[in-house]
């Protein structure tokens, strides 16, 4: 079977996590520039060789002090450590969909993480470019990536919540 190559079509993507403030409400941010390629047997998805990698001072929460608390060393140390990483180590059919496993890499501490992969489908656009999308979904514990910053609230729990949300909607272009 023919190895087949897909490039991020960034354009077409995006990437967010969630994280509990207050432990009340939900904050919502977003990594603005982040690249993936993904390689495939085929346009079987199976076993795919997938890697990614996010500019930490590309987050955007919607409030720049708070974008610029993340980038600082209570969180992401972006001077120190400017970007974040995935590599794959498997990729496993689950139904229609699909579930990656991998090793992420924020700071310097590298942890295996699972995340779901929904297979939206594959499309070819009106210049003849064939299409593969994929929503991504998954939690990590910041803490364990050395994101350990926090403060106790008078009426018990904590500011910020260790449970991050992963969610992205990726689309990928097939490669000559």
């Amino acid at each position: 079977m023919a190895t087949t190559k897909w490039a991020l079509d960034p354009t077409h993507s995006d990437l967010q996590f969630k994280v509990k403030h207050l432990m009340i409400t939900t904050v919502t941010g977003n990594i603005k520039s982040f690249g993936a390629e993904l390689t495939s047997e085929g346009d079987d998805f199976t076993n795919a060789d997938i890697s990614f990698s996010g500019d930490i001072n590309s987050i955007d929460t919607g409030n720049g002090d708070r974008d610029a608390h993340l980038k600082s060393g209570d969180f992401f140390d972006a001077e120190k450590y400017p970007t974040l990483s995935f590599k794959s180590t498997s990729v496993e059919k689950d139904g229609s969909d699909y579930l990656v496993k991998g090793d992420l890499t924020i700071k310097d501490v590298t942890k295996a993480v699972k995340l779901n992969a929904e297979f939206g489908g594959m499309a070819t656009d009106p210049w003849g470019n064939t299409k593969a999308g994929f929503t991504l979904s998954g939690k990590i514990n910041r803490t364990a990536f050395g994101l350990t910053w926090n403060a106790a609230l008078e009426t018990g729990g904590v500011m910020v919540s260790e449970d991050v949300k992963i969610l992205g909607e990726l689309q990928f272009v097939k490669q000559a």
